[in-house]
């Protein structure tokens, strides 16, 4: 992991109309590893998560104040181009959502919308980001077929590939094992493992066993604010706050 902050959030405060999701929330984000961001339900995980890619603007209910630094640069600046920061933060959601098209087309989706594919390389960023995500040898015979026909497994890891395929520099990761089975969720924790060597990962997950197989560096929340952040090991072996301690126990959330 790199001790350098990729990622820097400061001030930032959210609100569902009246409502407050997150509270001055002040955090960096180490570039190349993985911040796993943890909590009970209902804390501001997902909230965070989404500030980060400009996804929680889909709602017109949402008031945000602060700021979101991408490599020391506003997210949230006058002028910032969206689908720019959308493409170099991408997005692994909970839920697999292949498009309504081919696997191919799939991979393909993002790259040609952004200029990155031509009829020359196309199958070649086919095959490089299928393999990328472990799907290749279980496709590569059937990429025009409809993607909806994979399973579930199979599913996510092409969502996977797809947010590869445009090469983003951070990867946010959304409960991405909750609709898994338990082999295909530790198929997905692999390839996270192999990844966070090239790239940032924030992953928001309410599994603490899988915090802990995972994370580099740990957030924590609680009601909407920011009890503590560290390196993994010193927040699951030695918490500086009461309530961290309590959670890691299981004695609240």
């Amino acid at each position: 992991m790199d001790e350098r902050p990729h990622i820097e959030i400061q001030n930032l405060s959210v609100w569902y109309g009246d409502r407050p999701a997150l509270k001055d929330v002040s955090v960096a984000f180490p570039a190349r590893g993985i911040t796993a961001v943890i909590g009970p339900s209902g804390c501001g995980k997902t909230t965070l998560l989404r500030s980060i890619n400009r996804l929680l603007e889909t709602s017109d209910e949402v008031r945000i104040s602060g700021h979101v630094l991408l490599d020391g640069a506003d997210i949230y600046a006058p002028g910032v181009d969206v689908t720019d920061i959308r493409t170099r933060v991408g997005l692994l959601a909970s839920k697999p959502f292949p498009l309504p098209m081919s696997i191919y087309d799939n991979v393909l989706y993002g790259p040609r919308i952004h200029g990155l594919c031509r009829r020359d390389n196309a199958d070649a960023i086919v095959e490089r980001y299928l393999r990328a995500a472990d799907l290749w040898e279980e496709v590569r015979e059937r990429l025009h077929t409809p993607a909806h026909a994979l399973s579930t497994g199979q599913q996510q890891r092409l969502c996977l590939a797809r947010a590869l395929a445009v090469e983003p520099e951070v990867l946010l990761c959304d409960e991405p094992t909750a609709a898994l089975d338990p082999l295909s969720a530790q198929r997905i924790e692999d390839l996270l493992r192999g990844l966070k060597r090239h790239m940032t990962i924030v992953l928001v997950t309410h599994i603490l066993r899988q915090a802990r197989r995972l994370a580099d560096y740990v957030v924590f929340l609680w009601l909407g604010e920011l009890v503590e952040a560290g390196p993994a090991e010193q927040v699951f072996n030695n918490p500086q706050n009461e309530r961290t301690r309590a959670y890691l126990m299981g004695d609240i959330g």
